[in-house]
């Protein structure tokens, strides 16, 4: 069986033993859960925000970089790929599961989601779930995690303490920019599951998205990241399933009714209310589909260079 906190743990414990080779600093706290700050205090980097998102997808994906252009402007861009879509992508990496405490918040994703089965619909649906002692957590936060926050965990994954393993970053920071544009591929997946589609047909699935300019604040931050993927993401699936050509039409960002302008312009227009905004946009800009069964290939939605670039302030 697949276990994602098993593979992650490895991945892990070498950030943890090395963490000056990722510009990452390592905690032990007093109950023994140890915690790698990739980003709060410490600088992160390439090296720390390729572990973080391989963390993070429990250890079923590749990832690495290169760089590319958006219309003649040179920047980094994330390439990810992954046999287990299901599991990687909505098992582990999707940011389902609210950490709250007093006045500390991070939004948590990773392999120890499939402990706590945050939200137990979605495990329900890709009908995983895992088996671990230990449970390794990834926080977006622009805060570090006290002893009460990780028992908290903890409890939710039914670990002991000492045995639950974070790391954790803010938005606004280099591993923010990365690790959220290196969900590229999860966004389509997740369009899917949303559209009601099965998401365990998918056989695998790979992406690529720029890797924005780390922001001034954690809004913004989070503006400009998205952005990475709903107007430049461009996702190919290859899928089992006939049935997918009733699906395409509805799948890229441009299908929604709050396309058009940089997230973070939709959102304060919206109040800073995630429920105003249509969650179709949540999804990548560009997807290609090749359905093996029959041979053929679908594709749906385009970038929009004006928009990208307008987020990241090159216009």
């Amino acid at each position: 069986m697949i276990s994602v906190n098993e593979y992650a743990l490895d991945l892990f414990e070498e950030l943890a033993e090395y963490p000056e080779d990722f510009n990452a600093i390592f905690h032990q706290l007093d109950n023994g859960a140890r915690i790698v700050d990739c980003g709060v205090k410490a600088r992160g980097g390439y090296a720390a925000g390729k572990r973080f998102t391989e963390i993070c997808m429990g250890g079923l994906a590749d990832i690495s970089f290169r760089m590319g252009q958006i219309q003649h402007v040179p920047m980094p861009f994330i390439d990810v790929s992954t046999d287990f879509p299901a599991i990687a992508c909505l098992g582990a990496q999707e940011a389902g599961w609210r950490i709250t405490h007093e006045k500390y918040f991070a939004m948590g994703s990773g392999p120890a989601r499939a402990l706590s089965l945050n939200p137990k619909e979605c495990y329900d649906i890709i009908e995983y779930q895992d088996d671990c002692d230990y449970a390794v957590i990834c926080l977006e936060s622009d805060q570090l995690p006290s002893q009460a926050v990780m028992q908290k965990i903890a409890d939710g994954c039914n670990v002991d303490v000492a045995n639950v393993c974070a790391v954790v970053a803010p938005t606004a920071s280099v591993v923010g920019s990365i690790q959220v544009a290196g969900r590229c591929v999860e966004t389509a997946v997740y369009r899917l599951e949303q559209l009601h589609y099965d998401p365990k047909k998918i056989i695998c699935a790979c992406g690529s998205a720029p890797v924005p300019p780390v922001k001034s604040d954690s809004t913004k931050a989070m503006g400009c990241t998205n952005d990475a993927t709903i107007y430049y993401g461009q996702i190919n699936l290859t899928i089992d399933d006939p049935g997918i050509a009733d699906y395409i039409d509805r799948i890229p960002s441009n299908t929604s009714s709050s396309y058009g302008k940089p997230f973070y312009d939709t959102f304060k227009e919206a109040n800073f209310d995630f429920f105003k905004i249509d969650q179709g946009l949540f999804a990548p800009a560009e997807v290609t589909i090749n359905e093996v069964s029959e041979g053929k290939v679908y594709r749906c939605g385009a970038v929009n260079t004006e928009v990208a670039l307008k987020s990241f302030g090159y216009l």
